[in-house]
């Protein structure tokens, strides 16, 4: 690397870190004005407007624990209707109420309805009521069904913990809502999610780890109609099967219906260290009927989306980078309709999921519909055993990529997870492995790379016969001439390596899915899922963020110096080149420095082999044979082509000479 190099990577890192610090010193300055306000107006009693003010610290600063607990107390001072009233500016704490509303007891609790019980006709009498729960379990699901909506309150995975070892929970409490709208005969709406159901031959606590537990709870109308959600859970399995029966409805929801409106919204809670990369992979997917499984894009930065799906689904899933809540249809739905919204910086929530789905309604006097829950990791092997495709939840790349990453990455890592237990040394092994695998592709890239190094005396003397730039295209000519003669093609050295790219992209795609790296750790590295930060920063920098990644750092290091050690003959001759290819590295730096370390750990080793096998191709290359064969070759005729034969041939039958060499 030679000083100006350097001296362009020292001036570019300083202008980052310079940037950096005045940026961050602006950020603290707004943080304490915003404080400072909003603390003077709790002070006088101005509760509304004090809770803006802190919104505003919390944008500037999130994960500051003193502003978060004043919001949070805040929150539950003001009633819903005061809540109601904020400015717009409020909009962005809706998350941060919910954290604190969905705190609730797990005993009984009264519920007032905000509407009459004459609002809701026929089912008047499930207007008002205790809020109960029944809770259904086996070695690996805790599922809690409330009696208000009869719907999913909480879902805890047994084998798992947050990064902060709390307990793994899907959704819990008020932060998910699940139940049908429709229309009774005499035109009024309902939503099953706002009614109280009851417990029907069950017991509050059922242990379903030894044989299938079972959950039923009816939703009564007058006259004796009524709507059953039955959950069953077998033992050591993530799924749920949820069957909906409608039964005596006939007089009772409207004879223009065809479908019922089935919706369910939900907010996904962070589980993991890293957010930003936790985030790309929190989305929603959802499975056409018979056919393919879309979604909204990974890695999308957009703060809403929404889509509209007018042909039959089989499945739709709230997907987390690592665990996933699925609704799944035996036969199928007939359309959906999907939104996600990101939440700010700050909550404790990712996003918001909503979905609104049609289930057809017959109108007839007994309607069963068969559902079921998956309520578990992303694992693929796991998520391939229960069918329906679900396995295609987790991101591995499309075409190429994704076949690399299903049919060779993963079954060599399972393979290898037979016999050992250190992912670390799994993926040092698993390295080892594709690049010997690569070698014959990387060895022809050196070969080509040493005859364009003897060739170089060549053509820097074709750089002298033509100095001027208006005969810089006999130059080129007079090159490529030279290359043809000597049996040497210039894409020699690329053609190879991008052979290898696609392996590339399907180790970025692979490691940050794979959930068997989730909380093992490895060096230094307390979590291979997430980035190894050996230092916090005081302050953010733009693109890089508040933390040194090691991993990170050893990647960017080898990645400089293979560059370097690669890099083709001539090179200098382009400096605007050269200084490029030392900027990738750095911009990579930038990058991954929030993603998993399992990654940039894999990017060090494969820099590292790189850096061995070209040490062992150079003893394996006589650069002196190299340029006899090159030189012979110089001396043979050039041998024209089949095609060009041809092309010779019909000019001769059309009377044209062929042009003279």
């Amino acid at each position: 690397m030679d000083k100006n190099t350097i001296t362009g990577l020292v001036l570019i890192f300083a202008i980052f870190l310079g940037f950096s610090l005045y940026n961050n010193n602006k950020i603290t300055k707004a943080f304490e004005t915003s404080v400072e306000r909003a603390d003077s107006l709790y002070d006088a009693g101005n509760l509304e407007e004090a809770r803006v003010e802190y919104l505003k610290a919390l944008k500037y600063k999130p994960n500051t624990e003193s502003a978060g607990r004043r919001v949070e107390e805040i929150n539950r001072v003001l009633s819903p209707a005061a809540a109601s009233r904020s400015s717009a500016a409020e909009d962005t704490l809706r998350e941060d109420a919910v954290s604190s509303d969905i705190q609730q007891n797990t005993e009984a609790v009264a519920v007032q309805k905000p509407v009459s019980r004459q609002d809701y006709g026929r089912f008047s009498g499930a207007a008002d009521g205790d809020q109960k729960f029944i809770v259904i379990e086996n070695d690996l699901i805790e599922l809690k069904i409330s009696t208000l909506g009869g719907r999913p309150y909480s879902a805890r995975l047994k084998e798992y913990t947050t990064h902060d070892s709390r307990p793994l929970i899907l959704f819990d409490g008020d932060s998910t809502l699940f139940g049908f709208n429709f229309f009774t005969s005499d035109n009024r709406p309902v939503k099953t999610n706002d009614l109280f159901f009851e417990p029907y031959n069950t017991s509050s606590y059922i242990d379903a780890s030894e044989r299938d537990g079972v959950v039923t709870l009816r939703l009564n109308a007058e006259g004796g109609g009524f709507i059953e959600y039955r959950y069953t859970l077998s033992p050591d399995l993530y799924l749920v099967k949820f069957d909906v029966r409608f039964s005596g409805m006939e007089n009772i929801i409207a004879g223009n219906q065809n479908a019922l409106s089935l919706n369910w919204n939900s907010y996904i809670p962070q589980q993991e260290k890293g957010r930003t990369n936790e985030l790309s992979g929190t989305q929603i997917k959802y499975k056409y009927y018979q056919d393919e499984v879309d979604g909204f894009r990974e890695r999308s930065q957009k703060e809403y989306e929404e889509a509209e799906i007018p042909t039959r689904l089989r499945w739709v899933a709230f997907k987390d980078q690592f665990f996933s809540t699925v609704l799944i249809a035996e036969e199928s739905f007939l359309n959906g309709f999907v939104t996600s919204s990101a939440m700010p910086e700050g909550s404790r929530y990712l996003k918001y999921f909503t979905a609104e789905l049609s289930v057809p309604y017959d109108g007839g006097e007994d309607n069963v519909y068969n559902m079921q829950f998956f309520m578990g990791p992303n694992h693929f092997k796991t998520l391939k055993k229960y069918g329906y495709e679900l396995h295609e939840i987790i991101y591995l790349g499309k075409n190429i990529i994704r076949w690399i990453n299903q049919y060779v990455i993963i079954q060599l890592f399972n393979f290898l997870n037979k016999f050992i237990s250190n992912y670390g040394i799994i993926i040092l092994i698993l390295t080892l492995i594709i690049k010997t695998v690569l070698y014959p592709l990387t060895f022809k890239s050196y070969q080509s790379q040493a005859k364009m190094k003897v060739l170089k005396p060549m053509v820097d003397e074709l750089s002298k016969k033509f100095p001027k730039k208006e005969d810089a295209v006999k130059k080129q000519q007079a090159t490529m001439d030279l290359y043809k003669k000597a049996g040497v093609s210039p894409m020699g050295g690329c053609l190879p390596m991008a052979l290898q790219m696609p392996i590339l992209f399907a180790m970025f795609r692979f490691f940050p899915s794979s959930i068997e790296l989730r909380q093992e750790s490895f060096l230094w590295a307390k979590d291979l899922s997430t980035y190894d930060s050996i230092l916090d920063l005081p302050f953010t920098i733009p693109m890089y963020g508040d933390h040194i990644s090691l991993f990170t750092l050893l990647m960017t290091v080898s990645t400089i110096l293979t560059t370097r050690l690669n890099s083709p003959t001539g090179q200098d001759q382009m400096p605007g080149m050269k200084m490029m290819m030392y900027m990738m590295p750095v911009m990579f730096m930038l990058i991954l420095n929030n993603f998993s370390s399992g990654l940039t750990y894999y990017y060090f080793l494969a820099n590292i082999i790189t850096l061995g096998q070209n040490w062992i191709s150079k003893r394996f290359i006589d650069e002196q044979a190299v340029l006899r064969k090159l030189e012979a070759n110089r001396k043979k005729p050039v041998q024209k082509s089949k095609f060009q034969q041809r092309l010779e041939e019909a000019a001769k039958q059309k009377g044209h000479k062929p042009a003279k060499k």
